[in-house]
């Protein structure tokens, strides 16, 4: 069995992963949010199967280039399916708006969605006479899978993102007891993630703070899960704090609600939703910022999307606040590092105050080494961070024949 790693080895991006035995099976084929957009390597000759973990873009999003050249199935939950292609039909358009080359055809777009196929979490998908996936929930956003696929007499288990602990939107997930082979994200593995239902608290508090004293709290977020889990959050705390919607965590949460069993509470989510006022007009974001309110605004990383306005018309009093991973070289690094954020191709200079809670979808790393003692392979493959070659090693020194790949290299188990 061959292993190849063409995107997402030692990096948070482009995630791509060929398993080569009787049949050919890419594990995710996303791009890495940039400056300017980076892609995994291109794979040669045909695929047999694309199977994809989650929406977010760093996984789904150049899964339509693999239909320039062959149309194999896509395997994916309902969920996924819906996403992907609600934030991969985005990201075409963000590109072209910044005049960079979408590179794959419209064609191939519509190829993907053709060639969707849903797989429910729990249920065994035959491949061929050997080979069969299941998938089970990540705990990550909705949809989110860990692959396990039965290949020959061995067992290969595929992560993509996960998360143990319990979130508002999602149930944590659970351990995989024992497989041959293990691809694990290493997003988090020299990092514990705070204490979570003290920095909701200490979230919520901020926020409360910048509205006492007049102020509007921007909080750029992801469309898919974080969006979705902060209007529950502040809901708990404040029935009445006045909260803005916007961007295209709208639709997705349209989406969210389509598929209720993949979520916790779909009945507590749909009635926060109710609660905040949908910003549809550039009269709504005007009158957004004229009075102390929340906003929760796409985009995460502020890449595009309405956050980008907002935060160059705040008042002083304002704040802020970002809750998600921010890949370095995206606006949201920028801001952290620098106070400085890109919009149109100008570099601003951001004087309100910038806060960061992390409030992680990802595994922290105690969780990651549960995983694996849990799993007890005999082949480990550290994926999908910056530090994956410190957790390769600590894991060799646990014991384990654990290695962190880089992009390019094939191994053969």
């Amino acid at each position: 069995m061959k292993f190849s790693f063409l995107g997402g080895a030692g990096e948070v991006g482009r995630s791509a992963y060929l398993i080569e035995d009787e049949k050919r099976l890419l594990l995710d084929y996303g791009i890495k949010l940039h400056q300017r957009t980076e892609y995994p390597l291109p794979f040669q000759g045909f695929i047999d199967y694309s199977i994809l973990s989650h929406a977010h873009l760093d996984h789904s999003g150049f899964i339509p280039a693999i239909y320039e050249y062959c149309s194999p199935p896509c395997i994916a939950t309902y969920p996924t399916q819906a996403l992907s292609t609600l934030l991969v039909k985005d990201s075409m358009k963000v590109q072209k708006l910044k005049k960079q080359k979408v590179n794959f055809s419209g064609n191939s777009f519509r190829k993907m969605l053709s060639n969707f196929i849903p797989l429910p979490y729990g249920k065994s998908f035959s491949l061929s006479d050997n080979i069969s996936l299941t998938f089970t929930d990540a705990g990550h956003i909705s949809g989110a899978a860990i692959s396990t696929m039965q290949i020959g007499d061995k067992k290969v288990v595929y992560t993509g993102d996960f998360k143990l602990g319990d979130t508002w939107m999602h149930k944590g997930a659970e351990c995989i007891d024992g497989c041959n082979i293990l691809l694990i994200e290493s997003t988090y593995s020299q990092k514990e993630h705070p204490d979570r239902k003290k920095l909701e608290e200490e979230l919520y508090s901020e926020v409360t703070s910048v509205l006492e004293r007049g102020g509007n709290a921007l909080l750029p977020c992801f469309a898919v899960g974080r969006s979705q889990e902060i209007i529950q959050m502040l809901r708990y705390f404040d029935g009445d704090m006045k909260i803005f919607f916007d961007g295209m965590a709208q639709t997705a949460s349209e989406i969210m609600l389509d598929y209720p069993s993949y979520i916790r509470d779909a009945k507590y989510l749909a009635n926060c939703l109710k609660t905040a006022e949908w910003v549809i007009s550039p009269g709504q974001r005007k009158k957004a910022l004229s009075k102390p309110s929340v906003i929760i605004s796409t985009a995460g990383m502020l890449e595009g999307g309405p956050a980008l306005k907002y935060a160059l018309g705040l008042n002083n009093e304002s704040e802020i606040i970002l809750t998600g991973f921010q890949v370095p070289g995206t606006n949201g690094s920028m801001l952290l590092e620098q106070h400085k954020m890109r919009v149109n191709g100008i570099v601003h200079d951001i004087k309100v105050p910038v806060e960061y809670f992390d409030l992680s979808a990802h595994a922290s790393r105690s969780d990651l080494f549960r995983f694996v003692d849990k799993a007890s392979p005999e082949k480990i493959f550290c994926v999908h961070g910056d530090t994956c070659r410190e957790f390769a090693e600590e894991l060799r020194e646990k014991g384990y024949d654990a290695v962190a790949p880089a992009n390019g290299e094939s191994f053969v188990v």
